[in-house]
Order: structure tokens, then C-alpha cells, then sequence
């Protein structure tokens, strides 16, 4: 018999807050983390703003220890998984007698500590780059420098889907857990801001230019604005779970993925992928599409991104799609890349507890025939099953299927 698994606790650092209480309450106040950049000097770079950490300083969650081996993407990682083991009840006593793991998404890592390692090596030569900075380039250096921080001795795994990663990571250890290769494991998602990823994405053309804000799903809408944190669940299996007297915060029911191998550049192949992802999550949580209650959006203000995902979500719920409740709250947050797709599970987590859901905030009107419920405001919902849906930038899609813990 395949076994269950459930969310037990939830850490999360980000341009709202580090709670999930926090994040929830900004959301539904309409209240935007993005913020003119002051990180660090953005000449080069055209005006725009993004959704930074406020004032984050490792030390007020890991305490006086030695924090030198870990870059910053490092101590935002390690840092929210404090939070999250906390929230779960996993003691340092306790990971001692059970096997942890963690299992983390990211699109790009450590870009920051890659950029800085390089210009270091270039302009002052090779012989004062940073011997712990090296250590810090490779993609899983985050996942690895958590793991050694918190002693967590079981599977350590990295996830790089772009935008999706954050959300692939939870699914991906969900069936770890479901397999019985794992009892629990830490999953989610991050990324960090840098100039480097800015300039980027703006020379790309996939922000919204100067002052305006990320519009997710309206008609108006010109780019997203990027955004950085960390965001990471406890799953257990639930019978372990429930032996331990941890409280269960929701059940992952199923997931879904599938690729876009145009990349974005055909929006009816985009949304096809995103319909096979919805519908896949639908299958393997055994949940038909009159069941979801609650729907968390990728939408970020993506010209192409937002109406591709709104007809494949519409393909995949047939009758449904047209009156179900729609938070999209990377208008509010900003496009966190490897940590969005876990923001939204833990803003439903909340919402599954107090019964309210974020909106779209800013939304006026979609596009023509615009096939989806969604508003500006939040709404009062009662909700046993949720969908959230990811959106890679280079064709990844995801879904997952929380429920509530009492739902059948």
C-alpha cells in the first residue's frame, strides 16, 4: 500500500516576512514586498525594483556558530530550514534518533558567490579568489552547507526546473516518502537576487520596465519583477507522523510535470504542457476537477506565461476552471524563480487553515475571452482541495495536490 504523506511544519524567509502567518496577512492586505533594489549598486542597470530580503542577518536564526563556510544564498537556505524544524518539532535530539533529509530547488544557486569568484579571479588574479568561495560555486553547495549545519544525514538532493524547481523539489520528495525510501524530509525552494541575474533577465526583456508593477493575468500586464527568499516544508509519512503527536498542516495528495519543448516561444504548446501537468496531478491524487476548491496560480505578469498557463488550467478543469477561486501572488511577492512555486504552498497552507485566499492584486480585466475567476481582492473560502500550478521559464510545469487533513 502506497503511504501517505503530510506537511508537519513549514519554514519560509521572504520579501513579506519569515512565517508563513506573515506572508499570508501581507498578501491578503494587498501590501508589495518589491521595492526599489538597494542589495547592492544597480549602475548599468535600467530602474527597476524587486522583492529583496528586508535586513536579513543569518545570526537571529542560527545563533553565534561558525557561518563562515556559508554564502548568503547558504545562510537564507539554512536559516529557513531552522524555521522549519522548528515548526515541525524536529529537535537536534530528535534528528539524531530519525534520518532528515532535504531535497531543494533552485534555478541558478549561488550566482552571486559564481560572479564574484570570477571577477575576483579576473581583476586580481587567481591567487586571491576565495578558497570557500570555490566550495560554494556548484549548484547543490546550498543543500549541502544546510544539510552539514543541521546534521540532516538523509537524502540530499538539488532540483534545477527554473521556475518550477521549488515545487518539483516538494513533489519529488513526496514520492521519496510515498516510496518508503525517505520518513522525512525537508523540500522547497530558493534563489537570491544578485546584479548579475538582474541585468540578465532585464536584458532579456522579461521585466516590467521602471516603476510599474507585475500584473499577473491582466490585460495590461508587461513583466514580472524577480524576488528572492526561501521557502521549505517538513513532509512525513503520516503514520510516523502521527506517532510522534506532530501536527499535520495538510496532505500532499499527487503532482504532476511536463515540458514545453518550445520553450515559451508557442503559447499553444505551453498551455497543452500545462494542461498535461494539471492533469496528471489530478490522476495521482485520484481527485476529479469539480474537487478543487482552490487554485494558486504562476501567473507573475508574463505576457506569454500568464495566458498560456489560464488556458492550459481552463483545458484541464472543464466546467470548473470558470468559477474557482484564483490566487496569483507574484504580483505582491515578485518572481522568486527556484522559491516561488514553494511560497505558494505555504500561503495555501494558510489558506487552508483561516479560510482566506490572496487574489491577483491589481487585476482589472484578462484578455479577451479570458477563461478564469480571478480578482484583485481576496476572498473567504472554504477549501479541502487545492491546485498549485508552476511555470519554469525555459518550458518545465508543475503541479501539486494539497489537501486538507481531514479531506477524503
Amino acid at each position: 500500500m502506497e503511504r501517505r504523506v503530510v506537511v508537519t511544519g513549514a519554514g519560509v524567509l521572504s520579501p513579506l516576512g519569515d512565517s508563513g502567518a506573515d506572508l499570508h496577512l501581507s498578501l491578503l492586505a494587498g501590501r508589495s514586498g518589491i521595492t526599489p533594489v538597494t542589495l547592492f549598486p544597480t549602475d548599468g542597470l535600467p530602474s527597476m525594483s524587486a522583492g529583496q530580503l528586508p535586513a536579513f542577518d543569518a545570526t537571529g536564526y542560527l545563533g553565534e556558530g561558525n557561518l563562515r563556510p556559508l554564502d548568503r544564498i547558504s545562510r537564507i537556505v539554512t536559516s529557513a530550514a531552522q524555521r522549519a524544524l522548528d515548526a515541525a518539532g524536529f529537535s537536534r535530539q530528535l534528528r539524531a534518533e530519525r534520518e532528515v533529509g532535504l531535497v531543494l530547488g533552485t534555478m541558478f544557486s549561488g550566482i552571486r558567490t559564481i560572479a564574484e569568484f570570477d571577477r575576483r579571479g579576473l581583476t586580481r588574479g587567481p591567487s586571491y579568489v576565495s578558497p570557500l568561495d570555490f566550495a560554494n560555486t556548484v549548484i547543490n553547495a546550498a543543500a549541502g552547507q544546510t544539510a552539514i549545519w543541521h546534521d540532516l544525514r538523509g537524502v540530499n538532493t538539488t532540483v534545477a526546473g527554473s521556475a518550477a524547481s521549488g515545487l518539483q523539489a516538494i513533489a519529488n520528495a513526496a514520492d521519496l516518502i510515498r516510496s518508503g525510501r525517505a520518513d522525512a524530509l525537508l523540500a522547497g525552494g530558493t534563489d537570491e537576487l544578485c546584479f548579475e541575474t538582474l541585468l540578465g533577465f532585464a536584458r532579456a526583456g522579461y521585466l516590467c520596465p521602471g516603476d510599474d508593477r507585475p500584473l499577473p493575468f491582466d490585460a495590461r500586464r508587461r513583466g514580472f519583477a524577480l524576488a528572492e527568499g526561501a521557502a521549505l516544508v517538513m513532509l512525513e509519512e503520516a503514520e510516523s507522523a502521527a506517532a510522534r503527536g506532530a501536527r499535520v498542516l495538510a496532505e500532499v495528495r499527487g503532482h504532476g510535470a511536463a515540458f514545453d519543448s518550445s520553450r515559451g516561444a508557442d503559447p499553444a504548446r505551453s498551455a497543452r504542457a500545462v494542461g498535461r501537468a494539471v492533469t496528471a496531478a489530478l490522476a495521482d491524487a485520484g481527485v476529479r476537477p469539480e474537487e478543487v476548491d482552490a487554485l494558486s496560480a504562476a501567473a507573475n505578469g508574463s505576457p506569454r506565461g500568464d495566458a498560456a498557463e489560464a488556458a492550459g488550467i481552463a483545458a484541464a478543469l472543464p466546467g470548473r476552471a470558470a468559477t474557482l477561486p484564483v490566487s496569483a501572488i507574484r504580483g505582491l511577492l515578485g518572481e522568486a524563480l527556484g522559491a516561488a512555486g514553494a511560497f505558494q504552498v505555504i500561503d495555501l497552507l494558510e489558506t487552508l487553515t483561516d479560510g482566506r485566499l490572496p487574489g491577483a492584486a491589481g487585476f482589472e480585466r484578462g484578455d479577451e475571452g479570458f477563461p478564469l475567476a480571478v480578482r484583485a481582492g481576496s476572498s473567504e473560502v472554504t477549501v479541502r482541495v487545492a491546485l498549485v500550478n508552476a511555470m519554469g521559464l525555459d518550458g518545465q510545469h508543475a503541479a501539486l495536490i494539497l489537501a486538507r487533513p481531514e479531506a477524503g
